[in-house]
């Protein structure tokens, strides 16, 4: 049996998906006259409250533009050391903006309203950076599937007020926290400035994100991602599978959800296994025991039986659950982790 649990983006589109996708009525993007597009941002907008949405071909580029939005060059930012913009976009963040980091060592990838405001440079020390942005990012990958707690992110709003930053959420797989918290969308609009969502996660999409705000906010995008190269032209057959996305594929990440727990309890369970962060989501994350095996040897050893997962480095091991990962491949999987054994064990 094939199982791919590298990433929730390995998924292809579904039948029902590529039938959306096929029957799209497009345009040319660029000009702003694809009514698929048109469609999906107006909908994504109005879930998370916002005035409109910009559809990106990447979260990565959609986080940047939203950065972008937010700093002039020379500025800071703050975030987590985990978070994605800094570890996972090529350097982006200063190269893109010329916007350095203020790291926090936060927990899980996810910090604290106080460590927020104790990072925040004062404003008239001209020798540091200026700060003037605050990045979040829900779930945490790093950090496991991690989920912030709202009110947590309420106080960090407040601080964001407090000293007149901005804030920004990188929400690529926000909908796995909306589905295992029972959030409202709209919640998360009234807090940050702007959200960058991913389909191409979760939600199984071949290809797609959005960045959400005001719409002056959403006007200046539409000119950054010109520079950045994200114009599309019949982009619609894209936009497509993400509406077909939003009313098939939101409410069965529960099933993602349950079976990463189940994973995370079968290895807990096992002697070659020195750790396993909380499962909140979809993300599993694991550390060997050392005198047991080797990641090398890990990874190897699931390889042999058709599994395939991600070294993260620093003894770190992940497996993300998908779309693409039915029941049948659960039960092989739980089964092929219960029956490893290592020599050195």
């Amino acid at each position: 049996m094939d199982v791919n649990l590298i990433s929730d983006t390995v998924t292809r589109p579904t039948p029902g998906m590529l039938q959306a996708m096929m029957e799209a009525r497009v345009g040319d993007d660029v000009f702003k006259e694809d009514p698929t597009v048109n469609a999906l941002e107006d909908e994504v907008a109005r879930l998370f409250g916002k005035e409109a949405a910009l559809f990106f071909p990447s979260g990565t580029m959609a986080n940047q533009t939203g950065i972008k939005l937010h700093t002039q060059p020379g500025e800071q930012l703050i975030c987590d050391k985990f978070a994605h913009i800094y570890n996972y976009e090529g350097g982006g963040v200063s190269f893109n903006s010329g916007v350095s980091c203020k790291l926090v060592d936060g927990e899980r990838g996810m910090m604290t309203a106080a460590q927020v405001e104790a990072s925040i440079n004062p404003p008239d020390f001209y020798h540091s950076p200026r700060t003037t942005l605050v990045c979040i990012e829900n779930t945490t990958n790093k950090g496991g599937g991690a989920c912030w707690d709202f009110e947590e992110l309420r106080r960090i709003r407040e601080v964001c007020d407090r000293h007149g930053l901005k804030y920004h959420l990188d929400g690529a797989r926000i909908w796995n926290a909306l589905v295992a918290r029972k959030e409202v969308a709209s919640d998360y609009g009234s807090l940050f400035d702007t959200i960058s969502v991913c389909l191409s996660k979760g939600l199984g999409c071949p290809v797609g994100s959005l960045l959400v705000g005001s719409k002056s906010d959403m006007d200046k995008a539409l000119r950054i991602r010109k520079v950045l190269g994200g114009g599309m032209r019949q982009v619609g057959y894209l936009a497509a599978a993400g509406r077909y996305a939003l009313e098939h594929h939101l409410g069965r990440l529960e099933e993602d959800h349950r079976r990463a727990r189940e994973i995370g309890a079968m290895l807990s369970s096992k002697p070659y296994v020195r750790y396993v962060a909380p499962v909140e989501t979809n993300i599993v994350i694991f550390e060997l025991d050392p005198a047991a095996a080797t990641d090398a040897e890990m990874v190897s050893a699931l390889n042999a039986r058709g599994i395939r997962l991600i070294g993260m480095g620093q003894g770190k091991l992940r497996l993300v659950t998908h779309l693409d990962y039915t029941e049948a491949m659960h039960q092989y999987t739980l089964s092929a982790l219960d029956g490893l054994s290592f020599g050195r064990a």
